[in-house]
Formats: C-alpha cells, sequence, structure tokens
C-alpha cells in the first residue's frame, strides 16, 4: 500500500532526498506523498526509507491504496524501467 503523511507533519524535509521514486514534494503546509509513486521502497530498499528518517513520526499506510508487495514491485518497475 501507498503510504501518506498526516498532520504531524514539520515540514523537515528529512523524506524527500530519501524516496528513490521521487514520490514526496513539499505542500502547503505539509508534505505529501504521491499515492501514485510510491511503492513503500519495495525494489529499490528492505523498508520505507522516509519512515526511517521522520523525526516526527507522522507517515501512514494510506487507507485508499491498499496494494500487495508485488504490486509495489510492478509499480515500481513501471516507475523504473
Amino acid at each position: 500500500m501507498a503510504l501518506m503523511i498526516n498532520d504531524g507533519c514539520t515540514s523537515c524535509d528529512a523524506c524527500r532526498p530519501v524516496c528513490p521514486n521521487e514520490a514526496i514534494t513539499a505542500g502547503d503546509p505539509i508534505y505529501v506523498i504521491d499515492p501514485m509513486r510510491c511503492t513503500e521502497c519495495v525494489g529499490a530498499e528492505d523498508e520505507p526509507q522516509c519512515v526511517l528518517v521522520c523525526p516526527a513520526d507522522c507517515i501512514v499506510p494510506h487507507p485508499d491504496f491498499q496494494e500487495t508487495p508485488e504490486q509495489l514491485l510492478e509499480k515500481y518497475q513501471q516507475l523504473h524501467g
């Protein structure tokens, strides 16, 4: 499933540079994860890098995007060829 950033975001910018899919952008007022680009780092890393670096612990599963690891890997491969 894709991830999302909740209102606890402090806009620290720790998450954006570690995303292998460039799915995270600065929103107003908090950062936003594009669910069409988020693969929870499947295909690139063993676990979501944004979650590891987030000091506010505000990155959670997106309830509207339930995907299997196989679907996430397919999405990663489509993004990176």
